[in-house]
């Protein structure tokens, strides 16, 4: 098992859910988090004077998911969230040692 977690734009967050869904992901936790990673932000001009806003608004989303379906989903979120633009965001992937459904006890890959 693996937990993918995606850092993206927010206006993208509802076309990854779609991409996810379509493949077969069950579910998704999402964070409203903020940051900056090579864009270093930007300089806006509010009331004419101008100031640097250094963490910009982006969405995490969490999906634990079976390694077979690892590699569908990676790609279900680059094509869903790529813009072309810098910002787009990253994925990162980390091994999940053990998931259970608290509910019904179970373990592993059917917890997921």
């Amino acid at each position: 098992m693996k937990m993918i977690t995606a850092i993206i734009k927010p206006f993208k967050l509802d076309d990854v859910r779609e991409a996810l869904s379509e493949i077969g992901v069950a579910g998704i936790t999402v964070t409203e988090v903020k940051g900056f990673g090579r864009q270093q932000g930007h300089t806006e001009l509010y009331r004419g004077a101008e100031y640097v806003v250094d963490f910009l608004p982006k969405v995490k989303i969490e999906a634990a998911v079976d390694t077979a379906l690892l590699d569908k989903a990676i790609e279900a979120i680059t094509n869903a969230a790529h813009t072309g633009k810098i910002g787009d965001g990253k994925i990162f992937i980390t091994n999940l040692e053990q998931a259970v459904r608290i509910r019904t006890n179970e373990n592993g890959p059917a917890a997921l």
